[in-house]
């Protein structure tokens, strides 16, 4: 039987690089502070890793650097005491056989499951029938489990519809999507949806801004840049929200908590990859504040964080 996600608060993490060197053109993959990152997620409650997703800058990563990396961090996990850790690889191609290419190599490197952006490089020319005839393809033949992921901030516009997901739903080798949008609704919709099997399909937000009340209503939880450097506060939040029943005092310290969430939210959704290396950095101590490759090279603005200082304050962990 196929194997679905976890619920859970997962991370999508950063691909960490070395600084730069004198005369070269790009920064190298940092594997060692990966997994180093990797591990200390584990250790605060992360139930689970997205590497190589948006946030992992995947399409700035050759083939050998992609599996370098994730086969990199299944060994320190499994050498760290966290063997099958669950890891969702990021897919952001939008060639079926080039897919394909990447969920086998994410196989091969010790992942369960894909998450597979919709190819949006046509942007409103694909039709949801032309994305339920995609994932159809790609599912057929994946040699692993995968999700659906909706960013139509990176896709030209093209957002799945609750009618997709409860058809693409029904694929025995489709077992989740992450929606990286605001619309709440739609979160609601599939994550409640009648003709959804929902121990198989599961569904995750990609803004912790919406954990509390969209877990309420039957989401598996959040996939959230924020928690790679406030691991236990954004866990915490979602073991609240996920009680059954919930008694009052559950339900105070699940507002408190949502309310600190969402406004360290706004900061992540300010500065957006820069801004979490850039809390990784000052929290965590881990990485640099380089950032990535081209075009996403520098920091945030000198003081900008200071700006949030009440915010992270708030948000400070033991």
């Amino acid at each position: 039987m196929v194997r679905s996600p976890p619920p859970g608060v997962y991370v999508p993490s950063p691909t960490f690089f070395k600084p730069i060197q004198a005369g070269a053109s790009q920064p190298e993959v940092d594997v060692a502070t990966q997994s180093e990152h990797s591990v200390f997620l584990a250790k605060n409650g992360v139930h689970g890793l997205v590497l190589l997703g948006s946030t992992g800058e995947a399409i700035h990563l050759t083939r050998a650097e992609r599996k370098g990396l994730l086969s990199g961090v299944r060994k320190s996990l499994d050498d760290a005491g966290f063997p099958d850790y669950p890891i969702m690889a990021g897919v952001l191609i939008n060639g079926i056989d080039e897919a394909l290419e990447w969920l086998q190599d994410s196989k091969d490197a010790g992942c369960q499951w894909g998450l597979v952006l919709a190819p949006g490089y046509f942007g409103g020319a694909a039709s949801q029938e032309g994305l339920i005839e995609w994932y159809t393809i790609v599912a057929d033949k994946s040699p692993i489990p995968l999700l659906i992921y909706n960013y139509p901030g990176v896709t030209n516009g093209i957002t799945v519809t609750p009618e997709t997901y409860e058809k693409l739903a029904q694929h025995p080798n489709i077992v989740g999507c992450k929606m990286s949008h605001g619309n709440v609704s739609y979160h609601v919709q599939v994550s409640t949806s009648p003709k959804i099997d929902h121990e198989k399909f599961r569904v995750y937000s990609g803004f912790g801004q919406q954990l509390g009340p969209i877990v309420v209503f039957n989401t598996a939880g959040v996939i959230d840049g924020l928690a790679s450097f406030f691991p236990k506060t954004v866990v915490r939040l979602f073991e609240l929200s996920s009680k059954r029943p919930i008694d009052d005092t559950a339900i105070q310290e699940a507002r408190t908590l949502q309310y600190r969430v969402s406004r360290a939210e706004d900061y992540i959704g300010r500065w957006g990859i820069l801004g979490i290396r850039e809390g990784i950095y000052r929290v965590v101590g881990l990485g640099t504040v380089e950032g990535g490759r081209a075009p996403l090279r520098g920091r945030i603005p000198e003081g900008a964080w200071e700006e949030w200082a009440d915010v992270m304050k708030a948000m400070s962990e033991p």
